[in-house]
């Protein structure tokens, strides 16, 4: 029975749980015991036939998960169970060559290191269709002027594309970080019990070479018995980066569907339901779990971190949570990505929304280019900041457009002509270097995408 909702389907696509569920980490493990035989006779390490034997014994079908559960719950110890089933399917002769100069977690850390491999295929594939969907949204309102806020409060015009070209960018500098990061932790390990080499001598590094190269992975720097868990700490620590890009485009599409801004929601499927109580209601669901699993996901990097100090040249203080860590961040991170690629693809962006909002405040937003004209008039920035804030408070508290406040205060309006004046009130006159950012950004996007 189902006790985790990951368990029960409800997260992450099926291709991304499929790759850690219990048959496919087995075959990941035979297919490393296959590579490392087949790269230990090329060097004339192992009888050829015994190769043969154990790739082939590797592959049948026969080393199955019923049969590693029923050894293990007699040695207490899985991957030695998993050797001894596959042993259990060659001759005798090649019995002696299975796991040769071979430690558990050469097993443990390389069949990690392929699923994550195949993790990070998915994660990558996925971060660069958002990046390019998000750009498409950015292009598409490279020209609509928008409120932008800091603090919670109107502070100035920016297009309202710019929005979407932020995210673009780091969702494409997230598809650079995973290319660059593949080498440092993508690693495969064939090096014994202390990382010497142990049984295989001064050839070790060579085996440990080609059955990187077979399974699309490289070759670790120097190891103890584990791989370094600093290279485990930094895929945690992408993945919750990535996650918290995530996180961070869910929390904005929120605030502007709140009912006070309403200038963007999620899509609302016929038959879709708010709230139980409240037929109205439209929620925006999908970008709070979004931020929801954010939270989860940034979480495990903490353990991860913890895992680096192990004693000596291991222990298995980090063994059980690993089993958590790895396989909980791929899928959360899986289900975040094709949640928010939901969101964008079918987003509603009410532009008439976005339009009326730069007058919520009756014209204060054009505050900062009041103070720029007065400014390139000669007045002094303090003299003109003063001036415009007793305008602007005063006709705040009056109702009073603040147009109408700028060309009948006398201070002001001896220093700037109607035409200006006009001309400062225009919010498209506004959005300065936006339409090159969001060009400059789908570029990148292009650049860092077009896998």
């Amino acid at each position: 029975m189902p006790i985790l909702p990951i368990d029960s389907g409800r997260y992450g696509s099926k291709e991304m749980r499929d790759i850690f569920g219990d048959g496919r980490r087995l075959r990941y493990q035979l297919d490393f015991e296959a590579a490392a035989a087949k790269a230990q006779t090329r060097i004339g390490m192992i009888p050829q036939g015994a190769a043969r034997e154990i790739a082939a014994a590797s592959r049948s079908g026969r080393v199955t998960l019923a049969r590693v559960a029923k050894l293990e719950a007699a040695s207490e110890h899985d991957t030695a169970a998993m050797v001894e089933a596959l042993s259990e399917q060659v001759s005798k002769s090649a019995k002696p060559w299975v796991h040769y100069g071979l430690t558990s977690n050469d097993v443990v850390d390389t069949s990690t290191s392929m699923q994550m491999r195949d993790a990070f295929a998915i994660i990558e594939r996925k971060v660069a269709k958002l990046a390019v969907l998000i750009s498409q949204m950015a292009a598409k309102y490279k020209n609509l002027p928008a409120v932008g806020r800091t603090h919670g409060q109107h502070a100035s015009i920016m297009a309202f594309g710019l929005k979407f070209a932020v995210w673009a960018s780091e969702m494409a500098r997230h598809v650079e970080r995973i290319e660059q990061g593949k080498r440092r932790f993508l690693l495969c390990k064939t090096r014994g019990v202390v990382g010497t080499g142990s049984l295989m001598g001064n050839r070790a590094l060579d085996v440990e070479k080609s059955v990187a190269s077979s399974l699309g992975l490289y070759p670790v720097d120097a190891a103890t018995q584990v791989v370094p868990r600093e290279r485990y700490a930094e895929m945690q620590f992408l993945m919750a980066l990535v996650g918290s890009t995530l996180d961070k485009m869910a929390v904005e599409i929120r605030n502007l569907q709140r009912t006070e801004i309403a200038e963007m929601a999620e899509p609302f499927k016929k038959g879709q339901m708010g709230s139980s109580a409240v037929p109205v209601k439209r929620n925006p669901i999908k970008s709070e779990r979004v931020s929801s699993l954010a939270k989860m996901l940034k979480s495990l990097v903490s353990v991860s971190m913890d895992n680096i100090s192990l004693w000596h040249e291991r222990d298995l203080s980090n063994s059980a949570n690993e089993r958590f860590t790895l396989p909980m961040a791929a899928i959360l991170l899986d289900e975040m990505l094709n949640a928010m690629t939901k969101v964008v693809s079918e987003l509603k962006v009410d532009e008439r929304r976005v339009t009326a909002n730069l007058e919520m405040t009756k014209g204060l937003i054009f505050a900062e280019f009041v103070l720029e004209a007065l400014v390139k008039k000669g007045v002094a920035r303090f003299d003109a900041y003063r001036d415009i804030q007793r305008v602007a408070f005063a006709a705040l508290e009056s109702g009073e457009h603040f147009l109408d406040a700028v060309s009948n205060d006398e201070s002001i309006a001896t220093r700037l002509t109607r035409k200006e004046i006009a001309a400062i009130f225009k919010p498209k006159n506004h959005l300065a270097a936006s339409e090159k950012i969001i060009y400059n950004v789908a570029k990148l996007v292009r650049e860092k995408c077009r896998r």
